[in-house]
Parts: structure tokens; C-alpha cells; sequence
């Protein structure tokens, strides 16, 4: 089984696990194109199932569009790429990845925190 993404004008609208044969059959009666996309991949990386993200596959051919899709997500066709809305109108795309990045480090002291657009800057959940 595979994983595959409707997008209609570049937003995807609905994700289902079908078979090709299953999407090469289908008849649609609503615009939008179904996409394969693949729930192992995370920024152009391929994980291993059933690693949590923490194994990266030996086989980096099945890396699939950057990110899996999710609704919501836009599919960038000049990328060949899903990815999540904007979190935060700061936040920059990171082009290679797909990945929306913080103006500002993740601060790496172990603690907890929380993104602050007005300050543009990460707030300690305390």
C-alpha cells in the first residue's frame, strides 16, 4: 500500500492509502490530481519504518517529495515538494528540506520553548 495526496490548485485537500492499481482506476468526478507521497519521509529524507524519524533509510531513493503530505499542505510542483502551511509569518522555507525554520536557533539547553512572534524570539515554558 501506498500513501497518496489530492491536490487541488496546489493545496492538498485529502490524504488515502491505496493501492496504483486503485488510483490508476479511479474515476474522479471532482477536480484535482491524486500525488504519491510517503509517510517515511521527513526533509528530503527517508526514515526507516517504524523509527520514529530517528533511522535514516540506506536506500535514499525512496525519499518522496521532500515531506509526507498533509491537508492543508501545498505541493509545490517546480519543487516536486509537500509542505506544511507557514507556521509563523517570520518563519523562512527552508528550500532544500521543505521545512519552515525559526528566524532564530532553537535554543539547545535542554529546557522547553515556546515561539514568540511578536519578539521574534523563544519564549521559556516555564
Amino acid at each position: 500500500m501506498a500513501h497518496f495526496a489530492k491536490v487541488l490548485d496546489g493545496i492538498v485537500t485529502q490524504v488515502i492509502v491505496a493501492e496504483q492499481e486503485f488510483i490508476d482506476n479511479l474515476v474522479e468526478t471532482e477536480p484535482g490530481r491524486w500525488i504519491q507521497t510517503s509517510y517515511n519521509t521527513q526533509g528530503g529524507i527517508h526514515y526507516e519504518p517504524n523509527s520514529n524519524g530517528e533511522t535514516p533509510s540506506e536506500d535514499q531513493t525512496k525519499a518522496l517529495r521532500k515531506n509526507y503530505a498533509g491537508i492543508g499542505y501545498t505541493y509545490d510542483v517546480d519543487k516536486d515538494a509537500f509542505y506544511a502551511p507557514q507556521p509563523y509569518p517570520s518563519w523562512i522555507l527552508n528550500e532544500t528540506t521543505c521545512m519552515w525554520k525559526a528566524p532564530v536557533a532553537y535554543p539547545t539547553d535542554g529546557q522547553k520553548y515556546t515561539w514568540n512572534e511578536e519578539t521574534t524570539s523563544w519564549d521559556l515554558v516555564e
